[in-house]
């Protein structure tokens, strides 16, 4: 029987992973013509075929995804989103989730992932994390970001959380950007990602269930670098009081 579901779940995994690949090849020339139109434009363009792509990929792997909102969300509104990192799946469901305009920061490893990487490269802003030089370029394209009228995405544990605690330690950068560009941040919680693609393993997929939660925002009026600490706290609190209210399967006491 064991064996039998584990062949099971290999074969799901195997069919998903060339969905996955069968999608990004015919959105490949779009995204190669969408380039022409610069950043801003051609980004917007990329971005909402990615959703497209993700849409369809979710539904024919079975995995139902929903957003739920604590409070009314406004998409014509300029976010620093933030959320937690808990799975290989969550770049997926980004796109799946957050429907206006936004620009992912991502690790610029993943660039170099043959065909993928031309896609990632031109819908997210990448970031060398190994280097300072690299981490402050990314400062200044998303502040560029932002001053363009577009959304942010930024994922301030840096890394999966392995700690099984609701979140692990915060890194400043999210919260020093929406201070500086004064921009309101509106947490988002990845409940069941962890449960779709543990971290541990890409062959842990599996359908079912996928809700994120967008919460209140938290505005930034009136703070000043100084406060880059304080408002850290109060975002990591809210995060962590809310994935514990909604009892996340990763949390162990």
């Amino acid at each position: 029987m064991k064996f039998l579901l584990r062949f099971l779940r290999y074969g799901y995994c195997i069919y998903a992973l060339v969905l996955f690949i069968v999608f990004m090849l015919l959105v490949i020339p779009i995204v190669l013509a969408a380039s022409f139109f610069g950043k801003v434009r051609g980004g917007n363009v990329i971005y909402r075929l990615c959703s497209i792509w993700a849409d369809l990929w979710f539904f024919l792997i079975g995995i139902r995804h929903r957003n739920l909102y604590e409070s009314p969300h406004d998409k014509n509104k300029q976010y620093i989103f933030i959320a937690n990192h808990i799975s290989y799946l969550d770049a997926a469901v980004i796109v799946k989730t957050v429907r206006q305009n936004v620009r992912i920061l991502g690790k610029a490893e993943m660039s170099a992932i043959p065909l993928f990487g031309f896609i990632y490269r031109n819908a997210i802003v990448t970031v060398d994390r190994s280097s300072a030089f690299g981490r402050a370029k990314s400062v200044r394209i998303l502040k560029s970001v932002i001053r363009k009228g577009i959304s942010i995405f930024i994922f301030p544990e840096g890394t999966f959380n392995e700690t099984h605690q609701p979140v692990k330690e915060l890194f400043d950068g999210a919260f020093r950007i929406a201070i500086e560009t004064q921009t309101p941040i509106k947490p988002v919680l990845f409940l069941d990602a962890y449960n779709r693609m543990h971290y541990q393993s890409v062959f842990s997929l599996n359908p079912g269930r996928l809700r994120c939660v967008f919460l209140q925002e938290i505005p930034v009026n009136g703070l000043t670098v100084k406060d880059v600490e304080l408002l850290k706290q109060k975002v990591g609190n809210v995060m962590e009081e809310k994935l514990r209210a909604y009892k996340a399967d990763w949390i162990h006491s």
